[in-house]
């Protein structure tokens, strides 16, 4: 029998749901949920509680989901088959108890005992083989400065079968990539990230943070311009997106250690005020500490008397101070936030990370960088001809198509990006000859992270129904982004003419595809 609902609860639930984003709709769903405690409405304390980390998640707030996801896993140990006819939200529950377990390696606000047993209860109910509980339990490892468990854990992940509650496949191989690194195995990393950057397995944030993650093991191999390349078109996306957050480090220490010291000093002027408020204490550490070593390299290249803008405590452009001085403070940050991650974790490795950070030393001289603005690329030496016949599929060719339409578009490096309704769609030559002619369409709407079944029900309709453009879905930041790929094999060289059906046909069925998205209840 299903426990009885209260009706005035459940009209108080839907007016907390109803607000905006934001403290006051926190404050009544937190009130919600206390008051079903109180009646015993365990159905609505349940739906408060989703809602609730909804809530959590967009303040970027994952400190806080441990204690409303063990509050529904009690609930459901109470009355078992309580979503039995909601599997959407007990898959939600599911992905939010891995975010919950997550939130310790962010911020030393999570509670370490928390996350460990609700890790613990993962794996009673999914094995100790399953993806996300590998994942997590080697991450965690890994946080808490455990290698050989770290390593152990690892080897699980990566034999393990494909989870979607572990998160987007291309973003689990960058951060295998980032443990990697983290070990030393520069070379192991770059093998990881090797399916990611050479587009066999896609992701609507990839290339750029599998580049961002590449930068230093290709300055160690002695590849810096290989490195310079991805430093600039990952730094692209990164300076701008509140995702791109956490690989500002990477971005930093690529300037420090690939002597890139000008540059690097306009890019931590640039980044400071996102440090302001920021509740990735784990980003913030990271950034702190790598400013830190690029001042400290700045100034034993005589640059520590140039002046850069502190901003105040709102985030605007507050007094000036010297490089010299900037480095002291985000040091002494950097060392006081590792100090807290330290006391919670009962270990000294995160204090250490940083200090191993800060006595890094240049890897290579300087190469020149790639333009920093897409649209100062240089031009091909030689522009496509128009004479009728097959021609290798290069960007120009592609641009030259879009040009024939009318249709605005940018290009960066080997990718030519426009928007067409509520699709982005972006168009570049793949494959190791560059001669397969691929599309990615991602559609403006988002959903929240607990409709992933529905999205996936409609991923598998529409490509039951149609051939372009090849639908999925994956997770991001507690939101789902419904994209698409449209792939053709020209190896034998496109007609202008042909490339321009194939162009049309893409951006039609990939604003029919986005059109598909927005319609959804």
């Amino acid at each position: 029998m299903r426990p009885a609902r209260d009706r005035s609860l459940a009209q108080a639930l839907a007016d907390a749901c109803d607000l905006p984003d934001g403290p006051a709709r926190v404050a009544a769903l937190e009130r919600v949920a206390g008051q079903a405690d109180a009646r015993g409405d365990l159905r609505c304390g349940v739906d408060a509680r989703l809602a609730l980390v909804e809530a959590y998640l967009h303040l970027g707030e994952r400190w806080r989901l441990a204690d409303p996801v063990r509050r529904c896993r009690d609930a459901l140990d109470r009355a078992p088959h309580l979503l039995d006819d909601r599997p959407v939200d007990a898959e939600a529950l599911r992905r939010y108890q891995g975010y919950a377990v997550e939130a310790v390696f962010g911020t030393p606000r999570a509670g370490l005992e928390q996350a460990r047993s609700l890790l613990a209860d993962l794996a009673d109910r999914g094995g100790p083989d399953a993806e996300l509980v590998a994942q997590l339990r080697c991450r965690l490892a890994d946080h808490l400065g455990d290698e050989p468990t770290a390593r152990h854990e690892y080897a699980r992940w990566r034999a393990a079968v494909g989870d979607p509650a572990a998160g987007c496949p291309a973003c689990g191989l960058v951060r295998q990539a980032e443990l990697l690194a983290g070990w030393g195995d520069t070379r192991g990393a770059l093998e990881a990230l090797t399916p990611v950057l050479d587009g066999d397995v896609d992701c609507t944030d990839q290339p750029e943070r599998a580049l961002a993650v590449a930068q230093l093991p290709w300055l160690r191999l002695g590849e810096p311009d290989r490195a310079a390349r991805a430093h600039v078109r990952a730094y692209r996306r990164h300076r701008r997106e509140p995702a791109g957050l956490p690989y500002l480090a990477a971005h930093l220490r690529f300037c420090a250690l690939g002597g890139h010291l000008d540059r690097g000093l306009d890019i931590l002027t640039e980044q400071l005020p996102r440090l302001v408020g920021c509740p990735d204490d784990l980003a913030a550490m990271e950034f702190a500490a790598a400013g830190a070593l690029l001042c400290g390299s700045a100034v034993a290249a005589g640059r520590g008397d140039r002046r850069i803008h502190r901003p105040d405590a709102t985030g605007r452009r507050g007094a000036e101070v010297d490089v010299a001085t900037l480095g002291a403070e985000l040091l002494a940050r950097a060392h006081r936030l590792a100090g807290s991650f330290d006391a919670r974790n009962g270990t000294g490795h995160q204090s250490g990370r940083i200090a191993s950070w800060l006595a890094e030393r240049p890897l290579a001289a300087p190469v020149p960088l790639p333009p920093d603005d897409p649209d100062d690329d240089p031009a091909p030496a030689e522009e496509p001809q128009d004479d009728g016949g097959p021609v290798p599929l290069r960007v120009p060719v592609i641009a030259a198509a879009l040009d024939g339409r009318g249709d605005g578009y940018t290009v960066e490096g080997d990718t030519v990006t426009g928007r067409w309704g509520g699709a982005v769609i972006r168009f570049r030559p793949a494959g190791g000859g560059g001669d397969i002619l691929h599309a990615r369409v991602v559609a403006d709407r988002r959903l929240p992270a607990r409709r992933l079944a529905e999205a996936y029900a409609f991923c598998n309709a529409w490509n039951h129904d149609r051939l372009m453009p090849k639908a999925y879905v994956h997770q991001r930041d507690g939101e789902l982004v419904l994209a698409g790929d449209v792939t053709v094999d020209l190896a034998h060289g496109v007609a202008p003419a042909q490339l321009a059906v194939l162009v049309a046909a893409t951006v039609n069925t990939g604003v029919a595809y986005a059109a598909a998205v927005a319609a959804l209840p």
